[in-house]
């Protein structure tokens, strides 16, 4: 996971221009999903809280009421 959480790191660094200081991550599990007669399940996913040094923001990516 370490390599991971490097990775991201980097990535976010160099994507947003930002210095980040801190990473959480957890994971969240899929919702059960019936289809019919089929029970299944969505895919399960990661959430990473990324803490950014002060003076560093990162602008919305959508705007709102779209």
């Amino acid at each position: 996971m370490d390599g991971i959480r490097t990775e991201i790191k980097h990535w976010v660094e160099l994507f947003f221009g930002v210095k980040v200081i801190a990473m959480n991550s957890h994971r969240l599990r899929g919702k059960a999903r019936r289809m019919g007669p089929i029970m299944g399940q969505t895919m399960h996913y990661r959430r990473m809280i990324i803490t950014l040094q002060p003076g560093y923001s990162i602008p919305p990516l959508r705007k709102k009421g779209t």
